[in-house]
């Protein structure tokens, strides 16, 4: 553990998986978070137009995301996330009307894609081998790029997966942070490709439980605190700068973890080198109940929609790289979204009430160029430590990426501090 203290710079979920990490190792965390609330990109609120809680984005997860269910287990939230016990995902296809379940059998061995009724309808069991070859990408390379020719699997697998995995069209998406998601899910098997989703609610599931631990445990957590500066030496940050006034001195053996998204990180440290492009998300809640036979997660084909979530009290939307939409008038994309829904559910009449979240900059755009952007947590500065989504991952920027930077700036800190002993 670390004798000083550590300040947290953002609750988003890279930091709070942060601070929850430094804290179970025994050290003395604040947190420090310019909104008024916890969690960033993932979070909650009430919304009054509807009257229900709703989710600021849909957030599928997948049962090979270790580090997230390691978080949730020792939050003792592990129950939050439901989905299907096989790996198992509805598609439709608006415009041939054709619909199917893939269906990926539990072991290594991928003995679905041999199997007609368990893969896309069209496709051949080679079609999905090109799969592997992503995992053998180059910095340079494209997912459209490396699956050039893979027909009706690109259009019915492979480019709405990770269309959502990345959030970049395959077009001009990085093949290798492509590779590194089938890596850690598909080429172990439906054992860790299975779909979950916070049905709770996001806030429900990764942010109350992980506030209400860690001031358990006696960590401050600050709102409405925003960081303005960072006072540095050539050897240390010797100093943070709140833009309340209040300066708060960083003792010999203090640590600060920088959890904030990019451009911030930026404009605190304007030498850093962080990626410079971003890509929209945009969602639409619907407050209706879904009929009984609509599938809970529903992919979508040759439509607007994307993926189509079956809450309790509310349809759910999900459209990525969604910078073609932001400057459509609200209504007119609610419209156009609510018929392809009504289409797909069965359901009938104008659309109940709604409520639509264009979200500019959802994630940094997971291009070539940009990944070669992406900073390492160590920075110059050896009591200041990176965490984000946009850091050196290894993945997109998911909630597995950023759930994993924080784990990797508390270990870095953690390491820092036994070496000061040492010395």
């Amino acid at each position: 553990m670390t004798r000083g203290v550590v300040h947290v710079v953002g609750a988003g979920l890279s930091g709070l998986a942060s601070a929850v990490a430094l804290v179970g190792a025994g050290a003395t965390v604040r947190v420090h978070e310019a909104a008024r609330f916890a969690g960033g990109r993932c979070r909650s609120y009430f919304e009054p137009s509807l009257g229900i809680a709703i989710d600021n984005g849909n957030h599928l997860l997948l049962s090979g995301n270790r580090a997230t269910l390691a978080y949730l287990a020792t939050l003792g939230a592990g129950d939050r996330l439901a989905g299907p016990q096989r790996a198992e995902y509805d598609f439709a296809d608006l415009a041939s009307g054709a619909r199917w379940r893939l269906r990926i059998n539990d072991g290594r061995l991928p003995w679905w894609i041999c199997a007609p009724g368990r893969r896309a309808p069209g496709t051949r069991a080679r079609d999905y081998l090109a799969g592997l070859r992503l995992m053998r990408a180059r910095p340079e390379d494209t997912v459209a790029g490396v699956l050039a020719g893979a027909g009706n699997a690109y259009d019915r697998l492979w480019r709405p997966l990770l269309l959502a995995a990345l959030n970049t069209d395959p077009r001009e998406a990085c093949a290798q942070l492509a590779g590194a998601v089938l890596r850690e899910t598909l080429a172990h098997g439906g054992a860790a490709c299975r779909p979950l989703i916070a049905t709770g609610g996001l806030a429900a599931a990764f942010v109350d439980p992980a506030l209400a631990w860690l001031r358990r445990r006696g960590a401050s957590i600050a709102f409405e605190h925003r960081l303005r500066g960072l006072r540095c030496d050539q050897a240390r940050v010797t100093a943070l700068e709140f833009a309340a006034g209040d300066t708060v001195a960083l003792g010999a053996v203090d640590h600060v973890v920088l959890a904030v998204p990019a451009p911030i990180a930026h404009d605190l440290l304007p030498d850093l080198v962080v990626p410079t492009e971003f890509r929209a998300i945009v969602n639409a809640h619907f407050k209706i109940a879904p009929p009984p036979s609509c599938a809970r997660i529903l992919g979508v084909i040759n439509g607007l929609c994307e993926w189509l979530f079956a809450y309790e009290d509310r349809l759910s939307v999900t459209i990525s790289a969604a910078d073609r939409l932001l400057e459509t008038s609200r209504e007119e994309l609610a419209n156009r979204i609510w018929k392809e829904v009504a289409s797909l559910t069965g359901l009938a009449g104008e659309a109940p009430p709604w409520q639509l979240i264009k979200e500019r900059r959802a994630t940094f755009a997971c291009l070539p160029s940009q990944q070669a952007k992406r900073p390492h947590a160590r920075t110059r500065w050896p009591n200041l430590v990176l965490a984000g989504d946009w850091t050196a991952t290894g993945l997109p920027a998911t909630i597995e990426g950023a759930i994993r930077s924080g784990n990797r700036a508390a270990q870095v800190v953690l390491a820092g501090a036994r070496g000061a002993r040492a010395a």
